[in-house]
């Protein structure tokens, strides 16, 4: 079987902290040592000192992708495994490739490329993690497009957290370091709030001390199957606790997806999102609504969700039954679903899960506002 790359990600939490510096830091002290480091793709975004720790490092050319009439400069994933080095530096893990790409995302590019055996050093800012995206858009006011998927990141065989306190990054804004004077002050008037870059850090810092806490526990079930059935049992879980998720066509649900993934992984329980339908197969449904239940299905296997689409009338007893079969702990509801008689009818089925799920919690997930949307 051939080896699998390792990947390596420098995580931040704002533009600025020095995430890409410290990559390259290290693609350096790779290369003094003789190793085979090549830069597969890297932002400058104009900065001077990050600009100048690439000097003496192979970069592998950009390729350009037509998109209706205009050209665009993407990384060249294929040319990245053709030159086949021992460490490939990425920059923008979450970035969105051109329509028309091999593959939709740049992290997608990343696993062909540890697939080829390449080992991988990348940067991301802890807000486009998926499971974070909801909160993320209350605290920043703004809905972030570009993300990676939980799993990706726990993949990972080192995260490394890249620290700045907000008063200094904004310090750097201010000297223009991070960006350009116009776009300094727009970010200052926007994103860069201190209140916001603090508690943006303070999620960056929760994040890797999960990821630190996941290693840990990691090397200790790997180590014997005796400690591993007590580490369980100490925490209060058996190996197979359950979180179901319930999916419908309401928008809300991709926020419910996200929110019953994130506590599964934090309970190490296993994530199942379900549909319940009369028959079995969707088609009783609008075509506007089977469209909708299908994107939220097909959503919930990009995280690593197990989905199940189960047969029955009464929703709220199929549900149930389901998850009590299951050995599930939470089942994770909508608040409302639809609006007029879809609403109400929405609002009797969350009554009567609650009612017999007695064993079980239920958590009902409210939509909130979004702020407005951006990519990036």
């Amino acid at each position: 079987m051939a080896r699998l790359g390792a990947l390596k990600i420098y995580l931040g939490y704002a533009a600025g902290v020095g995430k890409t510096y410290q990559m390259l830091e290290e693609a350096q002290a790779m290369k003094a040592q003789d190793v085979d480091v090549i830069v597969g793709y890297f932002e400058p975004h104009g900065r001077k000192d990050t600009i100048a720790k690439t000097e003496g490092l192979e970069m592998i050319p950009r390729k350009k992708v037509q998109y209706r009439d205009t050209f665009f400069e993407e990384m060249d994933t294929d040319a990245i495994i053709a030159r086949h080095p021992k460490v490939a530096v990425i920059d923008e893990f979450p970035h969105s490739n051109v329509p028309g790409s091999a593959r939709e995302k740049r992290w997608e590019d990343v696993q062909a490329i540890l697939e080829a055996g390449i080992d991988v050093l990348t940067t991301m800012n802890v807000q486009h993690l998926e499971s974070l995206n909801d909160q993320m858009a209350q605290i920043t006011g703004v809905k972030v497009r570009e993300t990676v998927p939980d799993w990706v990141v726990n993949q990972a065989k080192e995260v490394v957290m890249v620290d700045l306190t907000p008063r200094a990054l904004l310090n750097r804004l201010e000297r223009g370091v991070v960006y350009g004077p116009e776009k300094a002050q727009r970010a200052l008037e926007n994103f860069f709030k201190e209140s916001t870059l603090v508690t943006l850090r303070e999620m960056a810092l929760r994040q890797t001390a999960h990821e630190v806490e996941e290693r840990i526990e990691q090397n200790e079930t790997a180590s014997s199957t005796e400690q591993d059935s007590n580490l369980l049992s100490r925490r209060g879980r058996a190996l197979d606790d359950a979180v179901v998720i319930y999916l419908s066509d309401a928008p809300s649900t991709a926020m419910l997806i996200r929110r019953g993934k994130r506590v599964a992984d934090i309970m190490h329980a296993h994530c199942i999102a379900v549909v319940v339908d009369e028959q079995g197969d969707l088609c009783a449904l609008s075509t506007e609504k089977r469209g909708a239940v299908e994107r939220h299905l097909s959503f919930a296997r990009k995280l690593h969700v197990e989905t199940r689409i189960l047969t029955g009338r009464d929703q709220a007893q199929v549900l149930v039954e389901f998850a009590r079969s299951q050995n599930a702990r939470q089942i994770f509801l909508p608040r409302l679903i639809g609006k007029g008689v879809d609403r109400l009818l929405g609002k009797s089925f969350v009554h009567r899960v609650v009612s017999l799920a007695k064993d079980m919690e239920v958590t009902i997930v409210a939509e909130r506002r979004q702020g407005k949307a951006v990519v990036g």
